[in-house]
């Protein structure tokens, strides 16, 4: 028989699940309608308890739906990322899930070398500004030997590549890999020597993007997808 205080706290448990589904909804219309990008830092927990009018669990818990979905990544130490603008679900995902790490990269680096070409045809000075910001990120966490954060920082930068492609099924397959090769470059790169030898290489790319220059975006991009990193 059911206490007072265990329908009470059911009644609870299942109210903070309802906020929680809510506020994953609110947050991922604001990701789908553009209020953040791909690559953008979600406000800290504070705010957006205050936007939604509920209390840090009921945050917490929405930030983790999200994350389940591929649409989020919580950094440690750096905050909440946007990885993708709707959830990484279906056939695909469940394919690319199960793949190994040398398919997985073959795909990524097509789409990296196709994607820099088209970025620099369709760049705002919004997506320049996004990138600048990554690469600049990147190369300060390689040099102060941070791992996680210089790995972070490229996929950041690669993806706002990608949103500056304007093709977003090119986005979307992207960030599909992207985030399913991350655990893989964790596994990989110990340190961040091969992050800082490629910074140039990188700085090049940009400045294509920016100029933009297709043909030389191409070129550095296959500079980059062909460097044993």
């Amino acid at each position: 028989m059911q206490t007072s205080d265990d329908m009470m706290n059911k009644g609870t448990i299942l109210r903070r699940n309802s906020l929680a589904d809510d506020v994953a909804a609110g947050l991922q219309a604001q990701i789908a309608g553009e209020t953040y990008a791909v690559g953008d830092r979600l406000p800290a927990e504070p705010e957006l308890m205050a936007q939604f009018g509920v209390g840090r669990s009921t945050v917490r818990e929405a930030v983790r739906l999200l994350v389940n979905a591929g649409m989020l990544r919580v950094q440690q130490g750096q905050g909440t990322f946007v990885t993708s603008r709707q959830p990484l679900t279906g056939p695909l995902g469940k394919k690319l899930h199960g793949a190994d790490y040398q398919e997985l990269n073959e795909v990524r680096l097509l789409l990296e070398v196709k994607i820099a070409e088209k970025a620099a045809l369709h760049r705002t000075r919004d997506d320049l500004a996004r990138m600048k910001t990554y690469l600049r990120a990147r190369e300060k966490f390689a040099k102060s030997g941070n791992v996680d954060a210089t790995m972070q920082a490229d996929v950041h930068f690669h993806t706002s590549i990608a949103v500056a492609s304007k093709n977003s099924i090119m986005l979307e397959l992207y960030q599909t890999i992207a985030t399913h090769m991350l655990q893989s470059f964790k596994d990989r790169h110990k340190d961040t020597s091969d992050f800082a030898i490629t910074q140039s290489m990188h700085k090049a790319l940009l400045d294509a993007i920016a100029d933009q220059d297709p043909a030389a975006a191409l070129l550095w991009a296959t500079r980059i997808s062909t460097h044993n990193r």
